[in-house]
Formats: C-alpha cells, sequence, structure tokens
C-alpha cells in the first residue's frame, strides 16, 4: 500500500507559509472590500445633498451708521441722510476700491470687502439695526442659456437699486418689498407691514443684473445697469452678472405706525452696493455656484 511521505520541516514550514498567506490575502480583500464601500455610499450621498439652486451668498452684520454715501456724494462726509453700513468697517464717504479692499469686513466669509448700505430704520426717534442681513448672488431671474454665461461682478462696480425719492407705494422705482419673518399670511407690501408680535419685519430688494459691459458706475448710478427683458438682458446691458438680493431682519413688530426710514416712508427703501470681491474669489463662485445651478453656503462650497 502506498503511504505519503511525512512532510519534512522545510516541506512544513512551506505549506504552513502557503496556508497563512492564503488566510491573509483573504482577509485583506475582505478589508478592502469594507473599506472601499463607505466611500461609494458618500459620495452618492454628497450628488443627492447638491440642491439646484444657483445661488452662494454672504452673511454680513451690522458695522456702523453715517450719514455718508461713497456712492451719491463722495468725498462728502455729512452730506447724506443716515445709512447703516454692513461688510467693510472702513465705508464712509471717502471710500475707494483701494481702501475697501484693504479694510475688514464684518461679513462672512471675510474675504468680501465689499460695502452694502442702506437708509436706518427708525422707531420713533430710535435707531434700529437688523439682526439678520443676508445678500444673496442668484441666477434667477434670466434663462438656463444666460444663466451659464454669467460672470462675476467687476472690481468696483457700484450702482444703486430702489428709490430714496419715491413719492407713494405706486411708484414703479419702488421695488423693495416689506415682509414678517414666520408670518406668510401678512401679505408683502411696498410700505411697512403689520408683523405679529414674536415675528419680526423684513426688507427684500433685488438689484439689477445685466451690466452694459463700460461702466463702472453712471450719473445717476443706474443706468449702466438693467433688469431682465423676458430671461434675458437687453443689448444695451448685453452682460449678465449675478442678480444681488439684499435680505433684512429687523427685530420689532405690531403696528408700523411708529417706523420711518432716514429716507422717509417704507416706499422709499433702497440699497448701494460697492463691489470689492476679490475676483478669484467671486469668479469660483460663479463659475462652481451659479453657472451650474448649484446652491452653495458662504464659503463658496455646496450647502
Amino acid at each position: 500500500m502506498y503511504r505519503a511521505t511525512p512532510p519534512t520541516g522545510t516541506r512544513r514550514n512551506r505549506l504552513r507559509l502557503t496556508v497563512l498567506m492564503s488566510a491573509l490575502t483573504a482577509l485583506l480583500g475582505s478589508s478592502l472590500v469594507t473599506a472601499t464601500a463607505p466611500q461609494a455610499d458618500t459620495t452618492k450621498e454628497a450628488r443627492a445633498a447638491i440642491v439646484p439652486v444657483a445661488e452662494f451668498l454672504a452673511e454680513c452684520p451690522y458695522s456702523h451708521r453715517l450719514p455718508d454715501d461713497p456712492i451719491i456724494f463722495p468725498g462728502m462726509p455729512g452730506a447724506s441722510h443716515m445709512h447703516s453700513f454692513f461688510g467693510s468697517t472702513s465705508a464712509n464717504a471717502h471710500s475707494t476700491l483701494q481702501s475697501l479692499m484693504t479694510s475688514r469686513s464684518t461679513c462672512n466669509p471675510a474675504v468680501d470687502t465689499s460695502s452694502y448700505w442702506v437708509p436706518t430704520l427708525y422707531n420713533g426717534n430710535t435707531p434700529v439695526e437688523p439682526t439678520g442681513t443676508t445678500f444673496y448672488y442668484l441666477g434667477e431671474g434670466v434663462s438656463d442659456a444666460v444663466r451659464q454665461r454669467i460672470q462675476p461682478f467687476p472690481l468696483g462696480l457700484r450702482f444703486i437699486a430702489g428709490n430714496a425719492k419715491a413719492t407713494s407705494p405706486n411708484d414703479p422705482s419702488s421695488n423693495a418689498r416689506w415682509s414678517c419673518l414666520h408670518a406668510g399670511h401678512v401679505p408683502p407690501s411696498k410700505d411697512f407691514v403689520t408683523c405679529p408680535s414674536g415675528t419680526m419685519l423684513e426688507s427684500y430688494l433685488d438689484f439689477p443684473q445685466c451690466w452694459n459691459g463700460r461702466d463702472l458706475d453712471s450719473a445717476d448710478h443706474k443706468s449702466h445697469m438693467a433688469y431682465p427683458v423676458n430671461n434675458g438682458c437687453p443689448s444695451t446691458h448685453p452682460v449678465p452678472v449675478p442678480k444681488l438680493r439684499q435680505v433684512l431682519r429687523y427685530p420689532v413688530s405690531g403696528n408700523p405706525a411708529n417706523f420711518r426710514l432716514a429716507s422717509g416712508p417704507g416706499y422709499t427703501m433702497h440699497g448701494d452696493f460697492f463691489n470689492a470681491w476679490p475676483e478669484a474669489e467671486q469668479a469660483r463662485r460663479v463659475n462652481d455656484c451659479i453657472r451650474p445651478k448649484i446652491k452653495c453656503g458662504a464659503d463658496g462650497r455646496p450647502s
């Protein structure tokens, strides 16, 4: 009868090594499968988390008050009604692009050293500053084809939305809206509204989003910009830029009889913008958020 020859010491060691290698390969293979699976799941979750809204934003808390207007009355301190400033902490009548770009900012992201300002709101003779101050940069209001051509604001661009001299709520140049936070049943209005107790008075203002492609300002501080027509930019203002939406929330409610703006009634609400975003930072956000229609946070990443 044939009998297998017992393995020698060397053969036994080789056999043991072979068994160990097989076990180790199986173990490593199992670990690799386990390690890569969550990565695939995370990628799917990240894709699912993208919100299809063309938007990035800057949260810019109140900075200071001055009777200055660097756009309307440059170099003339005290020549304007009282304004509440957001963003650049150095903004005043003497502000220039260079002074804004080297200033500190209240904004998140801090790289946005632009200056935003509005007429101060008063309750009686007491100034009231907003506790919610969001400036959205949007790709809405135009067709998809136009949105994909949106360009960043050029450095130093400055312009105004609304009308400080509006004579009534029916004035077509008065385009700000007042509403109430968490009280959607209160219809929005061009003038102050009565907000229920526990809510806040809100102001919404959309800036024009078509630029003439040449001028950083104009005599009336508006003519170099235009609003879209039929979901596109008019031939006189062919360059689409982000729609700047100013949303302010004031910690007041109730009867608005004692409310007034430094410029007058609620329908005189207006906003001023002096762009001092670093070019690369705004260009990245336009390219990564607005053109592909992705909702981004203050860091310019999908939120």
